[in-house]
């Protein structure tokens, strides 16, 4: 029988390409958003038949930095009516759902992606900021043309500002910052209309925010390159309507490629700073309860784009929605020329972050090798998971030793700790903590219930792929004990009327008897054989000697 958690991707995919409608949801620190797409394969592109949008203020959180139990009851109501909405336009078995910073920092965030499943059936990704940037990145590209040339992209969000470098290929610069709209509204501005006092520490401290990550992005441009200033999401299309109704009497349609001087957002914030919430909030263009956190967005961009040196910002409507959309038809092989270099996007974060935490590649390598061989000749023999499970495997079996950049001794818990920290790109969160438990497990004791990284997996699927898939990389690990490529190759003999898994070994050299491998093999074996109920027996092969 096909394991359910591998059942129920499968199905998700076959029921997306056959009616090839797609919803994608963004829990925002402001506002949750959906966007509902008609993906057409064969171009490939998609067509977005509808928008929806609900100011809900998840970032309006109480003294402890918990999401209130209002907010999140609201948020849940929203999330069900995006979800008639998306069934009635036959998208109700492809929605994709993610998760930004009000609901990563919050204490219950977790708690609250747990309500949403149970109560609505539906998995949200929380993703990390640098994730978040990579999505509107892809999100940008599928609406603009860069041509080959460097584009800096601003998106403010409620908690975060995200800017990314690139020129339509591998983003060059991705950054998040803990600068938004509704972050410093909440935080920093008492008065109303602002005082001078609150404008001017505000003013200071949006700049002192964004100066490193401004740094980090001119440090990845050419010196005769001139970027052009891209800027998306709610706070930069509400500047730019009210600005194109004062200057041109209406608002273009669409608003991408409308542009935004500097000149025009620095009297804008001037006007906007002595103005108080109602005067703001009557202001011909300004948007649903946009007229409380508009000013704070304003000082952003206005800083932004000072410190870059830009003069024009043009607007773009596609941003992490539409990215998500991307990322997902990437993700099921459904755009191959166009963005070719997102389709390596996890690899090369993967071994980013081995390189960073000075991981032994070749011996990493070699796990990978033993622990896929193992999992494609058990397949549909001991196991029935698919290629999903197999991905997440190879990133773990190059991350499980990633721990020892802290220390040797309970190193495979600090593996967990980076992991889960190091920020992956292309993965979801659940993703990440499997990856993280995956090598959390690859010695030691095997997962218990009373482990708090096993216990907090989303699900009994995900908690049995741990289960047998760490057992299984156990094996792998064992294979390379002294990282000097002792055994050459593996070959599996299953024997289902004896439940017996003959692990037939050849060695690298005739004189080596392998004898510290196949000690550590019997030594880890024992979780392997409980898992998958069977017997394993390992033997020995070496490489004949031919005399001349």
């Amino acid at each position: 029988m096909v394991n359910s958690a591998t059942a129920s991707w499968e199905m998700s995919i076959q029921a997306a390409e056959q009616d090839k409608i797609l919803a994608a949801i963004d829990l925002g620190t402001n506002s949750l958003h959906m966007v509902v797409v008609r993906i057409e394969p064969t171009l490939p592109t998609f067509t977005i038949i509808a928008r929806e949008k609900e100011t809900v203020r998840l970032g309006d959180r109480c003294s402890k930095g918990e999401l209130k139990p209002e907010v999140m009851e609201r948020a849940i109501t929203t999330l069900q009516r995006f979800q008639e909405i998306a069934r009635s336009l036959s998208a109700e078995a492809s929605i994709v759902a993610v998760a930004t910073s009000a609901v990563r920092e919050a204490p219950n965030g977790r708690e609250f992606l747990q309500k949403i499943k149970h109560g609505l059936g539906l998995s949200v990704d929380l993703i990390s900021g640098q994730e978040e940037a990579r999505r509107i990145y892809l999100g940008v590209l599928s609406g603009m043309e860069f041509n080959n040339q460097p584009h800096i992209i601003i998106d403010i969000g409620g908690g975060s500002t995200e800017l990314i470098l690139g020129d339509g290929h591998e983003p060059r610069s991705l950054s998040s910052t803990k600068v938004g709209a509704v972050r410093l509204t909440a935080e920093y501005t008492t008065t109303d209309p602002i005082s001078p006092a609150e404008f001017h520490y505000l003013e200071a401290y949006v700049r002192g925010m964004l100066e490193r990550p401004v740094e980090d992005l001119q440090a990845h441009l050419q010196s005769d390159e001139i970027p052009k200033l891209v800027g998306t999401s709610g706070t930069i299309e509400s500047i730019a309507t009210i600005l194109a109704r004062e200057k041109l009497g209406l608002v273009p349609s669409p608003l991408s490629g409308y542009q935004v001087s500097l000149k025009d957002l620095r009297e804008l914030v001037n006007r906007l700073r002595k103005l108080n919430n109602s005067e703001r909030a009557a202001i011909p263009g300004m948007s649903d309860r946009r007229s409380e956190i508009i000013l704070a967005g304003a000082m952003i961009l206005q800083e932004a784009m000072t410190q870059l040196g830009v003069e024009a910002l043009t607007v773009c409507e596609r941003a992490l929605r539409e990215g998500v959309i991307v990322d997902w038809m990437l993700t099921h092989g459904l755009i191959e020329d166009r963005l070719r270099y997102q389709s390596s996007v996890r690899q090369r974060s993967v071994l980013t972050i081995a390189q960073k935490y000075q991981i032994n590649l070749e011996s990493s390598e070699r796990v990978v090798a033993f622990a896929l061989d193992i999992f494609d000749q058990t397949q549909g023999l001991l196991h029935n998971w698919g290629t999903e499970a197999r991905e997440l495997l190879w990133a773990a079996a190059i991350l499980h030793n990633c721990g020892h950049y802290i220390g040797h001794s309970a190193h495979h818990k600090h593996s967990y700790y980076l992991i889960r920290n190091g920020e992956l790109l292309g993965y979801s969160e659940t993703e990440i903590e499997i990856i993280a438990n995956l090598a959390r497990y690859h010695r030691k004791s095997p997962p218990k219930k009373k482990h708090d990284p096993y216990r907090n997996l989303p699900s009994k699927e995900y908690r049995q792929m741990v289960e047998q898939l760490s057992a299984l990389l156990r094996l792998a690990v064992a294979l390379d004990r002294r990282q000097i490529g002792a055994i050459k190759s593996i070959k599996c003999d299953y024997h289902p009327d004896t439940r017996e898994l003959y692990l037939k070994l050849q060695a690298a050299r005739p004189d080596d008897d392998c004898a510290l491998e196949l000690w550590s093999l019997d030594y880890k074996k024992g979780v392997f054989e409980a898992e998958y109920n069977v017997k394993l027996v390992p033997t020995l092969e070496r490489v004949p000697v031919f005399s001349s």
